[in-house]
């Protein structure tokens, strides 16, 4: 398969808009055909898996095409992607269900929790409270 222009830039510059990713001159590839390939660039890519069930012979294959949404995403996040434009990237029409996508991991945690520790500490102003007779945090 011929690498296919898959940006808005190579759109435009043939003066026609591309609503698909995956096309061959625009237009858009069938189920069938876009898997023929899918499953050939993998074994290029050496990331191609398949895997035999004893029991019943049935041959699962992998990755899927949809597998690499939560990678997308994540790294969408990871880089401070608003939210509304990685939506529309990813094709997500809700939140709650990009949210789903959006898995935090430990690492990010730690990272969160260190970028915390390396902000400059602020005082805490207390004032009186008069009614109650103690200090509150403000």
């Amino acid at each position: 398969m011929n690498r296919q222009c898959l940006d808005a830039h190579c759109g435009t510059e043939r003066g026609q808009i591309i609503g698909a990713v995956f096309h061959v001159a625009g237009e858009a590839i069938w189920p069938k055909t876009f898997y023929r390939h899918w499953w050939k660039a993998a074994k290029a890519a050496s990331i191609y898996r398949e895997q035999t069930d004893p029991r019943t012979g049935t041959v699962t294959r992998g990755p899927l095409p949809h597998d690499f949404r939560r990678t997308v995403v994540r790294s969408l996040e990871r880089a401070s992607v608003p939210r509304s434009v990685a939506m529309k990237l990813t094709g997500h029409k809700t939140e709650s269900v990009y949210r789903r996508y959006a898995i935090v991991s430990e690492a990010d945690l730690a990272e969160g929790v260190g970028r915390l520790a390396a902000m400059p500490s602020r005082t805490v102003s207390r004032t009186v409270d008069r009614r109650a007779g103690g200090a509150r945090a403000k």
